[in-house]
């Protein structure tokens, strides 16, 4: 490995990580009842669909501090009801928060989904828009899920950065940053544009499966030779 001109971590050979991420999900994936993560099964199911703009807006809005298997289902029960804004509304606060539970703090997405619905409205039509700034506007809506909108939903460039994504590349190396968004800064700098779109999908299953917050797998480590295992006392 290189090292950055303007840091102390690390440039790995992001080709050969990628490379090794994807082939590992592949295998991971072909196994009977395994699922890809959650926002990316959603925006999958909704491929060819209109509204999948707002499928993914809903699926990582329910996504946060929620367990994947949760949103999927969360995700799928509100979409078969509310396949717009507009009718999101007419469901109710109650039959929403009905349909999410047990969504980490549903009652808080289920009123910011209203309010959100109601801005969709007033301003854009009921569409969802592509735009960055628009997105970070709206109730509820951070820097991960504006992120995962305008990659999942419209192709558009972007690194989402959510807690995998920020432990992984610093335990690796890559990047010495404090927070997400402070990641998400750095592997704009150093991240080829060409892996932006997918290194939140491979590094989130990743570290559901492998690098885990504690004891990481790291026996089992497809990357491990592009990885400086920073801050890790125990792995397994």
């Amino acid at each position: 490995m290189s090292k950055a001109n303007n840091d102390t971590s690390a440039v790995p050979d992001w080709a050969a990580v990628f490379k090794s991420l994807e082939n590992w999900r592949k295998k991971i994936l072909a196994v009977p009842n395994r699922e890809d993560t959650a926002v990316t099964t959603i925006a999958e199911e909704y491929e060819e669909e209109p509204d999948k703009p707002w499928a993914i807006l809903v699926s990582t809005i329910l996504s946060l501090r929620t367990k994947d298997e949760v949103t999927r289902l969360a995700s799928r029960r509100l979409l078969e009801k509310a396949t717009g804004p507009d009718r999101l509304i007419k469901l109710g606060l109650e039959e929403i928060i009905r349909l999410i539970y047990p969504a980490g703090f549903y009652r808080t997405k289920a009123a910011n989904l209203i309010k959100i619905s109601n801005l969709l409205l007033e301003n854009y039509k009921g569409r969802v828009p592509a735009d960055m700034d628009t997105l970070l506007g709206l109730p509820g809506v951070g820097r991960k899920t504006a992120n995962l909108v305008i990659t999942e939903a419209f192709g558009m460039y972007g690194i989402c950065v959510d807690i995998h994504v920020h432990r992984i590349s610093n335990r690796a190396g890559w990047v010495s940053t404090p927070s997400p968004e402070k990641t998400e800064e750095a592997l704009r700098e150093k991240l080829p544009k060409r892996y932006w779109k997918r290194i939140n999908g491979l590094l989130v299953l990743y570290g559901q499966n492998l690098c885990r917050p504690q004891s990481p797998f790291c026996s089992r480590c497809v990357i491990s030779s592009h990885c400086q295992r920073c801050g890790v006392e125990r792995t397994r």
